[in-house]
């Protein structure tokens, strides 16, 4: 058996959505001035690796802690998806045989580095989204901090709803060092009662 980590390290330096608020990591107790160290962290719900809730896009949705983690383990297929350099769309899709709950993409954005925010960073079209409901995948992740366009307009805000709606969303994978593959994923977001929280995602070699 081998782990793979594909989370992102949250530091106070990690890129992050243009509106979100960036980390603050600070001790107030540190050794050897004090007996033990510890830090207060203050993080959006959506920084690094993270997993989308319903309520992130519905007003009464359920939040991070009612989400069914049983669609957060199991048999996961990473998708090389590498050519796409502006979007994943349903031609895309469709030359991939999708028979797993769990479907990681991996798109040109594992070319880049998780430095500065790029706007034009690959996403998931509105159809694209509709074909991964439509083969039942329960769980979707992504190779960006946003599934969707950078403000798409209408489509993008479709698609974001759908996928929060039909599947569970999983943003800031970094599947860099990743072969594509079918692998168990293993992502635990943090029990807490918000629209998103990070999570430790890890692909486990069968």
């Amino acid at each position: 058996m081998h782990v793979i980590d594909v989370s992102l390290s949250i530091e106070e330096d990690i890129v992050c959505y243009p509106g979100n608020p960036e980390p603050v990591i600070e001790k107030y107790r540190q050794i050897p001035e004090d007996s033990t160290t510890e830090s207060e962290i203050d993080i959006g719900s959506h920084t690094g690796t993270h997993v989308d809730a319903p309520q992130h896009i519905q007003e009464n949705g359920e939040t991070v802690k009612d989400l069914d983690l049983e669609q957060f383990y199991g048999e996961a297929q990473v998708l090389n998806l590498t050519s796409c350099r502006e979007k994943v769309d349903i031609e895309d899709l469709r030359e991939k045989n999708i028979d797993a709950d769990i479907v990681l993409l991996k798109t040109d954005n594992s070319n880049h580095q998780y430095q500065d925010f790029r706007e034009d960073f690959t996403y998931l079209t509105l159809e694209g989204v509709e074909y991964l409901v439509q083969e039942g995948v329960k769980t979707v992740g992504i190779d960006y901090l946003s599934l969707v366009k950078f403000n798409g307009g209408e489509d993008a805000t479709k698609a974001h709803e759908k996928a929060n709606k039909e599947m569970n969303v999983i943003e800031g994978l970094d599947l860099r060092n990743v072969e594509p593959d079918t692998y168990i994923f293993s992502g635990m977001p943090i029990k807490i009662d918000t629209d998103g929280a990070p999570m430790r995602a890890v692909l486990i070699t069968k």
